[in-house]
């Protein structure tokens, strides 16, 4: 039976694209569906401002009239300038456990992205590091997130095949909630305090709208610098993310830290995890899914918070920030119910990030990595 490769170009194509995961994955319960209007709006430059930095392309695979496989290419202009790279990068790829179908998918990212004088192939990558990075290698029967990619075992030994290596990998801590503040970080939240007048601050929704949702991203540009492919985000970027992510957001679970002279060093953002109502609502608002999500993020039970969000300022980095961040939120986690956490995706090679989480007990989960390979 041929394969066929065919740009996203039709109104059925593009149904095919969003509804092929759910098809791939039906009896994975560990599966936690994108939103529909969220992939939709990942190709509308109205709603997605990063768009003005990159170029997109998706593609989907045939067996005859089925949908097999699909994949979109990018090539991330800000980031290539930033890192002077010439890389095209892929993300939603998904596929049948058939080897052809999923060369066939890279074959025509690599064409596309040659077209464009690129060098490198690498992926699963989004366009900004608020887009879901990384392919997971390891802990399949961990239940997924709505903030990051699932997909079988099978999906690495295809990797493998097609010659692709390990350009980074990212993992992510799984901690139970306390029932008191570790000792450690109430001693250096202290000297924090004493010396940097480090203290939380509490901010509404309205005003990190207004103005101070600003401040956050400045910091976040400082502190993911080092990051892999990071790229700074623009205002019309950070404007996007704001409007998409903060409505899911208990502004009572955001630690926001300034020091003595109302300099914001530090933010974590974290949230009830909701993914149960999304698998509830199979990726669509309509005509229930709405219900589904409101009762998870106003009325749910759910017990696992998801840190979406920690940054610190460089230079005060190993200086009690991040203590004085689970000094505040290991209290607000109890009163509310919460008796686990996990982190998002973190370099494997960022060890001050990773080693942080040391007195809480930590079990490292989920492994998934970023391919890539030479443009052949």
């Amino acid at each position: 039976m041929s394969i066929q490769i065919k740009k996203v170009s039709t109104k059925k194509e593009m149904n095919d694209f969003i509804s092929l995961p759910r098809y791939l994955y039906k009896n994975y319960e560990q599966y936690v569906p994108d939103m529909d209007t969220d992939i939709r709006n990942f190709f509308r430059p109205k709603t997605n401002k990063s768009l003005q930095y990159a170029e997109v392309q998706p593609f989907v695979a045939y067996k005859d009239t089925t949908c097999v496989g699909r994949i979109t290419a990018i090539i991330s202009h800000k980031s290539n300038s930033t890192w002077n790279k010439k890389i095209t990068r892929f993300t939603h790829f998904e596929f049948i456990d058939d080897k052809n179908v999923s060369r066939a998918l890279i074959d025509a990212v690599e064409q596309w992205g040659k077209s464009f004088g690129m060098t490198e192939l690498q992926g699963p990558m989004g366009i900004t590091d608020f887009d879901k990075e990384g392919m997971l290698i390891e802990d399949f029967e961990l239940q997924g997130c709505f903030m990051e990619f699932w997909n079988p075992p099978y999906y690495k030994e295809h990797m493998l095949s097609m010659g692709f290596g390990k350009a980074a990998d990212w993992l992510q801590i799984r901690f139970q909630v306390p029932d008191e503040i570790p000792k450690r970080f109430m001693r250096v939240a202290e000297y924090s305090k004493q010396e940097f007048g480090v203290h939380i601050i509490h901010k509404t929704k309205k005003e990190v709208y207004k103005d101070y949702g600003k401040k956050v991203f400045d910091l976040l540009n400082e502190a993911y610098t080092p990051l892999y492919g990071f790229a700074p985000f623009s205002p019309e970027q950070a404007n996007d993310i704001l409007h998409t992510f903060l409505p899911l957001v208990d502004m009572d679970m955001v630690s926001i830290v300034e020091d003595n002279k109302g300099q914001l060093v530090g933010i974590a953002v974290t949230c009830r995890d909701f993914s149960d109502g999304i698998k509830k609502s199979e990726g669509k608002l309509f005509p229930f899914g709405w219900f589904h999500l409101l009762k998870a993020l106003k009325f749910g039970h759910q017990t696992k918070a998801q840190l979406m969000i920690i940054g610190v300022k460089p230079e005060m980095q190993g200086m009690g920030v991040n203590a004085t961040i689970f000094a505040h939120l290991i209290p607000v986690f109890k009163e509310k119910g919460i008796k686990w956490c996990e982190t998002n995706p973190q370099l494997d090679t960022n060890i001050r990030e990773l080693s942080q989480w040391k007195p809480l007990n930590p079990q490292t989960v989920k492994r998934r990595r970023c391919w890539s390979r030479e443009i052949r």
